[in-house]
This record gives C-alpha cells, structure tokens and sequence, in this order.
C-alpha cells in the first residue's frame, strides 16, 4: 500500500477518551437552595434529550448520560472505522425534597431540575422519661 500516513499514537491513548467526555471527566452539576425549592443545573453541551436518563430512589435524583456515535458511511475501502461510547452518572441527596414533583427541561445544553420542598412543619411535644 503506498500513500499512507503513519498512525499518532496519541490519537488511540487515553487523552483521546477523556477530551470526548463532556468537559473532559463528569460534567458539571449546580444546586441552588431557594425559599420552597431546589434548582439544580447540570452543563449538557451537545446531548441530546434521549440520551439522558434522570431517576430517584431513596431522596436520591441520579442523572445519567449514555452517548453512541456510529458512522454509517458506505464509501470507500476502510482501513480504519471507529465507534465511541461513553456514559457517565451523577447523583444528589436532597435533603426535605418533594422529589416526587419534580420537573425538568433542557435548554441551549443546560439540564434544569427544579425540585420542591417538603412542607415540614415543626411539631414539639413532650417525651416522657420511663
């Protein structure tokens, strides 16, 4: 074969992985604490709605992304094709969170998660001592 050009190395090391993950580790979540609820705002430049999965379980909200790239080009005699596949997760413990109505929005590659309080009224009363 002639005309080819010499691999870089650095093009299948680690590098390479980490610089295709959003922001190059786990992506970046906020939380704000307001009056009556909880905001939380997770940067998600270039994911689309379908490949986030949000769930909840013991006043735990989990934000997960699972990514696919697959070329299908039929062009050409390939002697190198590649796939990439990534997933990354999440998690947040709010504490007094009303999760079960919470609601969600993606926007310009920014997930909003905006969760309320529980209304927790003080009760007092007395402890008797046996």
């Amino acid at each position: 074969m002639t005309g080819l050009i010499p691999f870089d190395r650095s093009f299948f090391s680690d590098r390479w992985i980490r610089d295709w993950n959003i922001g190059g580790e786990d992506f970046k979540i906020d939380v704000k604490d307001a009056d009556k609820s909880y905001t939380l705002e997770a940067e998600l430049p270039g994911v689309s709605k379908n490949e986030i999965s949000l769930s909840i379980a013991d006043k735990i909200l989990s934000i997960s992304i699972n990514r696919e790239e697959n070329v299908k080009e039929e062009k050409g005699n390939y002697i190198h094709r590649e796939r990439r596949s990534s997933s990354m997760s999440r998690s947040v413990k709010l504490a007094g969170a009303n999760l079960n109505d919470a609601k969600a929005k993606l926007e310009s590659g920014v997930l909003t998660v905006t969760i309320p309080k529980q209304d927790n009224k003080a009760e007092s009363r007395r402890i008797e001592i046996e």
